[in-house]
C-alpha cells in the first residue's frame, strides 16, 4: 500500500522542482530590482548594515566550512558542520539572504526572499534526499541524528562516511573527514565571499553612483 504513496510523493516533489526552474530567474530579477528601487528611495541605515555582518558573516564561514567536507554526489558526509545539521550550505546562503534584507531594513525584499528560498530550497533538498536515501544505506539513521536545517548543539556521534566507488580518492582530508582546502577550492566556495563583498560596496556606493548619474543627465 505504501508505493502509491512514494509515487505520489516523487511525482510532487518532480513537479515542484520543475516550477522552481521556471520562476527562479524570475524571482532573482524581483528580488534585484526591489533592492535597486530600495536603495533609491533611502539610503541604509548605518546601523542595520553593521548588525546584518552578524547574520552574513557566519553565514558565509558556514558555507566555506561546509564546502570543504563534502563531496557532492560521491559520499554521505557526516562530519564536521553536517554532524549538526544536514544542510549547513542551505543554511548558510540563508543567513546570508537574511542579513542583506536586514541590511536594507527592507520588508518586501525580505518577503521576495523568503518565498524564492522556500520555493527553490525546498525541492532542492527534497531531491538530494532522495538520492542520498537511495545510494547510502546510512542515511536514514543519519537522519535520525541530525535535523535537516535548525543545527543541533552538540555534534552527532556518526560512523565514518559512506563512499561510492569513484576515481578520484585523492582529495585531502575526504576520506579522514577533516576540512579540506582542496574541496573548498574544488567547489570555489570563494565566490560567495566575493558576492557579498560586491553586495556591500553597492549597499555604500550603488546610490550615491545612481544619483550622479541622474544629476549629471539634467
Amino acid at each position: 500500500m505504501s508505493e502509491p504513496g512514494n509515487a505520489q510523493r516523487l511525482d510532487w516533489i518532480a513537479r515542484w522542482q520543475l516550477v522552481a526552474r521556471r520562476i527562479r530567474v524570475p524571482l532573482g530579477f524581483l528580488a534585484a530590482a526591489l533592492y535597486v528601487f530600495d536603495l533609491w528611495q533611502r539610503a541604509p541605515h548605518p546601523a542595520a548594515v553593521a548588525w546584518s555582518l552578524a547574520l552574513v558573516l557566519p553565514g558565509l564561514w558556514l558555507r566555506a566550512y561546509a564546502s570543504g567536507y563534502v563531496r557532492k554526489n560521491r559520499e554521505l558526509t557526516v562530519t564536521g558542520p553536517y554532524a549538526y545539521t544536514r544542510n549547513p550550505l542551505y543554511l548558510g546562503s540563508t543567513l546570508i539572504a537574511a542579513g542583506f534584507a536586514l541590511a536594507l531594513l527592507s520588508w518586501p525584499v525580505a518577503a521576495v526572499l523568503a518565498v524564492g528560498f522556500t520555493i527553490i530550497y525546498v525541492p532542492v533538498i527534497a531531491s538530494e534526499e532522495r538520492f542520498l536515501r537511495a545510494a547510502f544505506p546510512g542515511f536514514d539513521s543519519y537522519c535520525r541524528r541530525v535535523p535537516r536545517l535548525i543545527p543541533r548543539l552538540t555534534p552527532a556521534k556518526s560512523p565514518s562516511p559512506e563512499r561510492l566507488p569513484s576515481g578520484d580518492e585523492g582529495v585531502a582530508g575526504a576520506v579522514s573527514g577533516s576540512f579540506s582546502v582542496a574541496l573548498y577550492n574544488q567547489h570555489r566556495e570563494y565566490n560567495a565571499a566575493i558576492g557579498a563583498a560586491l553586495l556591500y560596496l553597492s549597499l555604500i556606493f550603488l546610490r550615491p553612483a545612481i544619483e550622479a548619474i541622474l544629476h549629471g543627465a539634467r
